[in-house]
């Protein structure tokens, strides 16, 4: 008999471990949340990112609990002789949970590792011409975003962001946005919208947007968004996406469409911080 229910037992307590997952993992989020935020840590969060003090004190408080919840659930690693410090992972963490402000968080479900390199990677890309020749060439990242747990970002670019907010060019930002773009899949440009979003609005306003960048990019017309937006609809997203947070209220005024779909997804509005 015993053997008999054993497979049933299982699977009732596989059943409640699901069940219960989320509610343990959101009590463990609560209690890093209560902690006291680091006095040293908020000094980095000072010295880092200028505009950390002009933002309204609850979301300086939201930004201060979503990192410490961040550096708790992520593992940081060195690469080429990086040494993985408060600092490093604090500046990052700031960037990247910007992005979480004022709504549901899953804090980057699929990401797993960061990975960090002191400077610009060169990563190794494989190409095919038009008359089928395959070939490799070597290029140099700032930054990349994998679907599959991790994110790997030059440092000095990471800390170049962080301290210049006003240029619409920010690497963390960037990445992050594909991580979002990629919770539902594959980046495409369209992420999770909240209820109060239509699919529909948003894609009629990113396309048009997006065609309206890559014949920009075709001419070399001036555009406040940088012409690798133009490659695709998810680097679309990405790029439209650190300027909403670096260039506010220039992007508003330009294209106020794109940009109340902005407001919408991340729920803040950069101009009044």
């Amino acid at each position: 008999m015993l053997i008999i229910l054993l497979p049933l037992f299982i699977g009732i307590a596989i059943i409640g471990y699901m069940v219960a997952k989320p509610y343990v993992r959101e009590y463990k989020r609560d209690k890093v949340r209560s902690l006291p935020f680091k006095k040293e840590w908020r000094k980095i969060i000072q010295q880092r990112m200028p505009y950390f003090r002009q933002m309204p004190t609850d979301l300086q408080l939201q930004l201060k609990q979503h990192i410490q919840v961040f550096i708790t659930e992520k593992e940081f690693v060195g690469c080429n002789g990086v040494n993985i410090t408060d600092e490093i992972k604090i500046t990052i963490a700031a960037q990247a949970c910007l992005l979480l402000l004022n709504r549901k968080t899953d804090y980057y479900p699929k990401l797993k590792t960061i990975l960090v390199y002191p400077s610009a990677f060169i990563k190794e890309q494989n190409q095919r011409s038009a008359d089928g020749t395959q070939s490799t060439r070597k290029i140099s990242l700032s930054g990349e975003s994998w679907d599959f747990g991790k994110i790997v970002l030059s440092w000095q670019d990471s800390l170049h962001g962080a301290e210049l907010p006003n240029d619409g060019h920010n690497v963390v930002i960037h990445e992050f946005a594909h991580q979002l773009d990629q919770e539902n899949g594959s980046a495409n440009g369209s992420p999770i919208l909240g209820k109060d979003q239509s699919y529909q609005c948003w894609s009629h306003i990113f396309s048009k947007q997006f065609e309206i960048l890559k014949r920009q990019a075709a001419t070399g017309t001036p555009s406040i968004f940088d012409y690798y937006g133009a490659t695709e609809p998810a680097e679309f997203f990405a790029v439209v996406s650190e300027v909403f947070f670096e260039k506010s209220k220039q992007f508003s005024l330009e294209h106020p469409a794109l940009y109340k779909q902005l407001t919408n997804y991340y729920k803040v509005d950069p101009i009044h911080w």
